[in-house]
């Protein structure tokens, strides 16, 4: 009995799905307290049997459609915004990378400006972003591309800093060139670090486009929840948009997980 038991802790799905199971008791015994406070506990905690009704409901709530065709609806422009963004702020921040490791000078004259990205806030930045581009849509892109830059660029310039001096002894004994190295050697040390960074990055960037989705307006999963807060449509709109976006956080982890695993073939050793 007790080998059977230690069996099944062992499986790579038990502590998952234990986690889940304290996550749901912590949340019924929360919303069970909200509702004895007898405060409104569709607003503040609802039973998570309620938001599955909600999302199951054929109930129309918003432009003929129900709460979770609402969500689908205005996901895909957020989405695709926060892909996009996504997308060149990885690619920008693995270069610029490239860049501050292949030139001590570049790296000083950029890393203070990467720091100073990451402290201004989303909120300061879109109405900067938006006046600069004068367009609503090219702005959420940008806006996701900057959170995206600095965890892929530090990410990665800590991968290029990472490599042992031995590597490097080898490879000018072998009289290897710049370029040999850097492909042989110093990319492929810093591939876990870039996927680091992109772990980092990715839900960033979907949770940049939301925020700027409630300030800017005009669609999207953002000004969906705006107005289910101000009680436009079912408040239970808002918490499917949560969970959806918790969702989309775990699946683009899991995405990502499995390409570093197929790009790094020494983890299948």
């Amino acid at each position: 009995m007790i080998r059977k038991l230690d069996k099944i802790t062992n499986k790579k799905w038990f502590s998952s799905l234990l986690w889940v199971l304290l996550l749901v008791i912590a949340w019924e015994v929360g919303a069970y307290v909200v509702a004895g406070a007898k405060r409104t506990p569709e607003n503040i905690l609802p039973h998570l049997w309620q938001i599955i009704g909600a999302a199951a409901s054929g109930k129309k709530v918003a432009g003929g459609m129900t709460a979770l065709q609402a969500v689908f609806d205005s996901a895909r422009a957020t989405l695709l915004r926060a892909l996009l963004g996504f997308f060149f702020g990885a690619v920008s921040g693995f270069v610029f990378a490239l860049l501050m490791k292949l030139s001590g000078v570049v790296e000083k004259l950029l890393f203070p400006y990467l720091m100073l990205i990451q402290l201004i806030p989303v909120l300061g930045i879109a109405p900067i972003i938006l006046a600069i581009t004068g367009d609503i849509n090219v702005s959420r892109v940008v806006i996701a591309a900057i959170l995206s830059f600095y965890p892929v660029a530090t990410n990665t310039l800590a991968g290029f800093k990472a490599v042992e001096k031995e590597k490097y002894d080898l490879m000018h004994i072998c009289a290897a060139k710049t370029r040999m190295i850097y492909t042989k050697v110093l990319i492929p040390s810093a591939i876990p670090y870039f996927f680091t960074g992109l772990k980092i990055a990715a839900p960033m960037a979907v949770t940049a486009s939301i925020l700027v989705d409630t300030l800017q307006g005009d669609g999207g999963l953002g000004c969906l929840l705006s107005q289910s807060l101000k009680h436009a449509m079912s408040i239970y709109v808002f918490w499917l948009i949560v969970f959806f976006s918790a969702f989309i956080g775990i699946i683009v982890s899991k995405v990502i997980g499995w390409i570093e695993y197929s790009v790094s073939p020494w983890r299948r050793c």
